[in-house]
């Protein structure tokens, strides 16, 4: 959407049609880098959250952790690509989810290597 809106486009293919240059802008890229990291970092987390739920986790707890790695995402999403908002805000957001999916992987590793 954001490619046709402004006229911009990263790929040959698409210029075709429109019959414009190659070229980018800050917004778009700002907007694909932040699916980017959803993509990558969702992924994993998904990962780890399906190994954890197999340890048997208190509902409570797991619940937290869900609900507060969602909240983190959709935070870090907003900050980076719909208002961007100087750094530390960015970083910390990111920083509460790896910390989330890195002790639920943990957590994972430990009980079924017991």
């Amino acid at each position: 959407m954001n490619e046709s809106c402004f006229q911009i486009f990263i790929n040959p293919e698409d210029t075709l049609l429109h019959k414009v240059k190659l070229s980018t802008n800050e917004k778009v890229e700002r907007v694909r880098r932040a699916h980017l990291n959803d993509l990558e970092n969702i992924l994993i987390f998904f990962m780890a959250a399906f190994a954890f739920c197999l340890t048997n986790p208190s509902f409570s707890w797991a619940n937290f952790l869900f609900k507060t790695y969602t909240i983190s995402r959709i935070a870090h999403t907003i900050v980076y690509a719909v208002v961007p908002v100087p750094q530390p805000a960015r970083a910390i957001a990111w920083f509460i989810g790896y910390f989330i999916t890195g002790y639920m992987a943990l957590t994972s590793i430990l009980y079924f290597a017991a």
